[in-house]
């Protein structure tokens, strides 16, 4: 096993994956972990999800996130992202919930679940990552 560089750990996050967001739970329960598409620009992610979920009154208490992104097939690796809620939009900017939806489903797709989501509110968290931990297991094969 081997770390990214910094430069393969920009790419591997610019790449289309689906991630799993941790946050600080309440109430005594364990870390919330849910499955976030997200966006990765200038070095900052942006997640966007609806603005009265419990992910999101969760990331709003915490202030700080995890976000795990991982290739799930031969070869592993991973990018463990612990970072600090730098911004907060509600609602989350049209173009930038476009431009992740599109990243996720393609431009048909992509349009058509912002058309149905046209109705639900939403926010944006702007995370700068903090601490990086990465894998990189394609030299053990």
């Amino acid at each position: 096993m081997k770390a990214f560089s910094e430069q393969d750990r920009q790419q591997f996050l610019q790449d289309v994956r689906v991630a799993v967001l941790s946050v600080a739970a309440d109430n005594g329960r364990p870390p919330a972990s849910v499955p976030i598409w997200y966006d990765y620009a200038d070095g900052l992610i942006r997640i966007s999800t609806g603005a009265s979920s419990r992910k999101a009154r969760l990331i709003r208490d915490a202030g700080a996130v995890t976000l795990v992104v991982q290739r799930e097939e031969p070869p592993y690796q991973y990018v463990v992202v612990e970072g600090t809620v730098v911004d907060t939009t509600t609602p989350t900017p049209k173009d930038i919930g476009l431009a992740i939806a599109v990243r996720y489903l393609g431009e048909e797709g992509g349009h058509a679940f912002m058309e149905s989501m046209r109705d639900v509110g939403n926010v944006m968290f702007t995370v700068r990552p903090d601490r990086w931990m990465t894998a990189d297991f394609s030299d053990d094969l």
